[in-house]
């Protein structure tokens, strides 16, 4: 890597976004990281820098506070599960873009990362709403003025051990990575490889790439 990576990252309240955190405080390509949330984290370090923001479809006011970094790590998302189209593409589509479209400006040359998901529908023409809406927002993504735009597409994330923010419900279902990375190797990967991936961008030369789960784990390595 040529130069340090100073980086935003989006979603640290959840459990992704506390992973990726993670792996960049460790890592020494990392020089900076900026995080915006609605609430403190609690997390503090030497690198981090914390901004607290009520209202991320409007980052306009603190714009002057993201200049000059090269990246940004989005892992902020909402489950489907439950919600009207029209409500999780405001939630998906809209809150995405608008916080894509402000760093782009300001930062043209930044590597955009972007936490979508397995079977995202890049047709935006498929029977699963979902799959439909993520899909819109990892094509608008890229048509975005950003250096490089990548596109995560997970499935089964094995969490950190020790994080706060993981699922409860992955003590029950952690069993299932090792037989499941053995059968399906596309399909199960770490947050370690999901954060180191990330960070391993700032090295690939392509300007637009969708990641599947076996690309994100040769890149986390």
């Amino acid at each position: 890597m040529s130069a340090k990576i100073r980086t935003i990252i989006a979603g640290t309240t959840g459990m992704v976004g506390e992973g990726v955190l993670h792996e960049c405080l460790q890592n020494d390509a990392v020089e900076a990281v900026l995080i915006i949330n609605r609430k403190p984290s609690g997390v503090t370090h030497p690198k981090l820098k914390e901004i607290i923001h009520s209202d991320f479809f409007d980052i306009s006011p603190i714009e002057n506070q993201l200049v000059g970094y090269n990246a940004c790590y989005f892992c902020l998302g909402v489950s489907s599960i439950g919600m009207k189209e029209d409500a999780y593409t405001k939630l998906t589509y809209t809150l995405t873009m608008g916080f894509g479209e402000t760093l782009s400006k300001i930062n043209p040359e930044m590597t955009f990362c972007y936490v979508s998901g397995v079977a995202t529908d890049s047709t935006e023409k498929g029977r699963s709403m979902w799959a439909r809406v993520k899909g819109k927002t990892e094509n608008d993504l890229m048509k975005l003025p950003f250096g490089k735009v990548f596109c995560f597409r997970p499935g089964f994330i094995k969490p950190i051990k020790g994080l706060k923010n993981t699922h409860k419900f992955y003590a029950y279902i952690n069993w299932m990575f090792p037989i499941g990375r053995a059968l399906f190797p596309g399909a199960f990967c770490t947050l370690q490889e999901m954060g180191k991936a990330m960070i391993n961008t700032a090295n690939i030369s392509e300007k637009r790439k969708i990641l599947e789960g076996k690309d994100i784990i040769a890149l986390g390595k």
